[in-house]
């Protein structure tokens, strides 16, 4: 039922009800482990992805969400001062202006060693709507590796080799894509946080000039493959959310609440709004008439005989009396 449930929300068919997916940080799990235990038992989610199934990077060290240093699958390494949340990245792998010193970054080919079998068998094992173990992600990798001020800088001057690199780093991203795509999941996924809280996070020409056709590219292996392809991005991306639909995203999960709902209702029936509640407030410091309400209004904006998922995330300083609202309220009315 769930795997049928989200096949008929992303093609607008109706479905009975809709499609539930709780982002469960293990900030929550620290902080609120019964609270939470709760919350998926009575609302158990119908989408899942196939983690688990490859190898670990010979560079990775530490845990992403414990106190302390982390270094990543590329060798980036993370600084993380509260338990529960993944740090950020304070020393940079790429310091040269001109993007000559790229010898120390390890692309993670362990990856490919996917038991393509057992992933099979996972998916065919239950009735889940199962997303790829890998997630494409060319902005936040570049951020990851050169220092998101610096980026910003080059994306600007735009220095040949690292024109050069993200070439590399997206073919890298095809390749692996393809591999997952080969399997029987039901889709592939990508992410990249473009906005700020009112606006883009670089101008809207250069993400058409640079990022556009990467990801047009993972959306064309998607479909050759006859795979949706679901993204996340957060912040206020409302000035690319018609070319995410050009090019072809089948679900898009994006803090609508920062957009405002009535100015994403012109992309009702186009695209899959793929949650999310208000973490910022509603779920922060809202009352249950609050998340109702947000509930209510999600549903009159954005959906459209489908078209929605109940998304929502349980991550820092949200209280689960909120979560579980939020999906007890999905299910009332529908």
């Amino acid at each position: 039922m769930s795997r049928k449930l989200v096949y008929q929300t992303l093609a607008f068919e109706n479905p009975k009800r809709l499609p539930r997916d709780l982002w469960a940080l293990p900030w929550a799990n620290i902080n609120y482990p019964s609270q939470l235990l709760n919350i998926k038992n009575d609302f158990p989610s119908d989408i899942k992805s196939a983690s688990g199934f490859v190898k670990k990077s010979m560079v990775e060290v530490g845990d992403s969400c414990e106190l302390g240093t982390y270094i990543d699958s590329w060798g980036c390494e993370f600084i993380n001062i509260q338990r529960g949340i993944i740090g950020e990245v304070r020393n940079p792998l790429i310091t040269d202006d001109e993007w000559e010193d790229l010898s120390s970054i390890h692309f993670p080919v362990e990856w490919f060693d996917i038991d393509i079998a057992q992933v099979n068998s996972y998916c065919k094992s239950n009735d889940m709507f199962i997303l790829s173990g890998f997630c494409a992600r060319p902005f936040e990798r570049l951020q990851f590796l050169r220092g998101t001020e610096n980026l910003y800088i080059d994306l600007a001057t735009k220095p040949e080799k690292m024109i050069g690199f993200i070439n590399k780093l997206h073919q890298f991203n095809m390749d692996l894509l393809e591999k997952w795509a080969q399997t029987d999941v039901d889709a592939l996924f990508m992410m990249d946080d473009w906005g700020a809280q009112n606006n883009l996070l670089i101008n809207p020409t250069t993400w058409i000039e640079i990022f556009k056709p990467l990801y047009k590219d993972y959306c064309d292996i998607a479909k050759a493959y006859g795979k949706k392809i679901f993204m996340h991005s957060d912040g206020n991306i409302l000035k690319i959310y018609p070319h995410l639909i050009e090019v072809g995203v089948d679900a898009l999960n994006s803090q609508v609440f920062c957009m405002g709902l009535e100015e994403l209702s012109k992309f009702k029936g186009q695209i899959t709004f793929w949650g999310e509640m208000d973490r910022q407030h509603i779920l922060v410091d809202g009352s249950i008439d609050d998340v109702k309400k947000a509930v209510i209004d999600s549903k009159e904006y954005l959906y459209d005989n489908g078209g929605v998922i109940a998304q929502c995330e349980f991550g820092a300083g949200a209280q689960p009396e909120n979560i579980y609202q939020v999906f007890k309220t999905w299910d009332d009315i529908f």
